[in-house]
């Protein structure tokens, strides 16, 4: 775009020494449907542009979603006087020629055009009615589906232009069981990038419909120390990301990991392996280079149980002393941030069933909430609901109940099942921890 080149020719005019642009163009349709009739239908357009300047050590983000010549001005005149005013940062700058890459693709798998409105609300409709044909279910709290696509173009005054683009659709359900006090929520989901790797809305309200009324008449559980599985519906959010946070370089700077010293040692098991990999075809956070314009590659993080690297953005990476892993991502306002691609645990020889046979006898997870997990000590406490193991099967729910450990610990005992799917851009299979404190009864 004629505009964007535009940033960067008046911005070095106005004294930038360097100087990057980020634009982001956005387009969404959600149609949401409860108990048989439409409830809402929303549609979106915007685009928006970031610039970033540096002038010596000091660097300043602003942006807009106007892009007449009068605005752009100003865009140019506000973020040059910012820079000349913020404190100094010796770890800026921009990625030069050498770590650009070459041959930038604008997109890795299908980019598919909008949904029509008839076949979101097809869905919907089907998988809601299948929802509300499960015996037990008492009322829909909504089905949704929906269309979104992303152009992320970086152009920087090094001599870098790339454009990414990419896709998604979703379709979910959530159902209501029960009555009065007796009454359970649950949900199921699927996001892909491709209409074809959708699941049927069929299964998908069925699942959701069945989960709610799995949920009925919970129990609690003794206070005690048991096994614990993680359904891989929570395990991406509440074991990944932890780790994902330990391990971003801008966190080991600061010293404010509990893994700040665990680089080339054993984290995990001998049997686990993490990876992010930017080029899996159906994986929802795809690229072929990041926010700085640095190829964006397959990397494991942790080679059968051993920390291998940290993951850097070019901030990260000089204060450091490192090379940037291609880790750049950003949102026009704020100067890149670090973060992951397809990140995940890559599954293991056993079903989620014999998992449960071997333990025996524990507690299976699937939903968790609260805020205890703390990044610094890697101590763990969450509210937790799911169902207790007994015999190596599901016997009967449970919930209001808290699990707690500390991260360090409970990663050298996870192991993996083998139902990975990339339906996140933060992903796992079921995991076994082999053992967590349960406060029960």
């Amino acid at each position: 775009m004629k505009e964007l080149e535009y940033l960067i020719d008046k911005a070095k005019a106005a004294g930038a020494e360097q100087a990057d642009i980020m634009h982001l163009e956005r387009n969404c349709v959600d149609l949401t449907y409860r108990q048989g009739k439409m409830e809402n239908l929303a549609r979106s357009e915007n685009s928006e542009v970031g610039l970033r300047v540096m002038i010596g050590k000091r660097q300043a983000v602003t942006s807009t979603s106007d892009f007449s010549k009068e605005s752009l001005d100003k865009l140019v005149e506000r973020v040059t006087d910012m820079v000349r005013v913020v404190p100094e940062d010796p770890n800026i700058g921009l990625a030069d020629a050498s770590q650009f890459i070459k041959d930038p693709a604008t997109q890795i798998g299908e980019v598919e055009g909008e949904v029509a409105t008839a076949e979101l609300e097809a869905r919907v409709k089907e998988a809601e009615d299948a929802m509300l044909s499960v015996k037990g279910v008492a009322q829909s709290e909504g089905a949704s589906s929906s269309w979104n696509s992303m152009n992320v173009r970086v152009i920087s005054s090094e001599g870098f232009s790339g454009l990414l683009q990419t896709s998604q659709q979703v379709l979910s359900c959530v159902a209501l069981a029960g009555s009065g006090e007796n009454m359970q929520r649950d949900y199921d989901y699927s996001a892909v990038r491709s209409a074809k790797d959708l699941r049927s809305p069929t299964d998908i309200g069925k699942q959701a419909g069945e989960k709610a009324v799995n949920r009925l008449n919970p129990k609690k559980i003794k206070t005690g120390t048991h096994p614990i599985v993680y359904d891989r519906r929570v395990a991406g959010h509440y074991l990944l990301q932890p780790f994902v946070s330990a391990i971003n370089g801008e966190t080991i700077a600061r010293g404010t990991s509990f893994l700040m010293d665990a680089m080339d040692q054993p984290v995990f098991s001998k049997d686990v392996t993490i990876l992010d990999d930017p080029t899996l075809v159906s994986g929802l956070g795809s690229r072929t280079f990041d926010r700085e314009g640095i190829p964006a590659v397959k990397r494991e993080f942790v080679e059968q149980g051993t920390l291998k690297s940290w993951m850097l953005n070019l901030h990260a990476a000089r204060q450091l002393g490192l090379e940037s892993t291609g880790h750049a991502v950003g949102v026009v306002s704020a100067p890149p941030m670090v973060g992951c691609s397809n990140f995940f645990i890559a599954p293991g020889e056993r079903s989620p069933e014999k998992l449960l046979q071997d333990v025996g006898a524990g507690f299976y997870v699937t939903e968790l909430m609260g805020f205890g997990i703390n990044g610094v000590t890697g101590d763990y406490s969450l509210g937790a609901s799911g169902f207790w193991i007994e015999n190596g099967k599901l016997a009967y729910p449970v919930s209001e109940v808290t699990i707690a450990g500390n991260l360090k610990e409970m990663y050298r005992t996870l192991v993996p099942a083998n139902d990975l799917v990339f339906d996140s851009n933060i992903c796992a299979p079921t995991v076994l921890i082999e053992s967590m404190m349960v406060a029960g009864l």
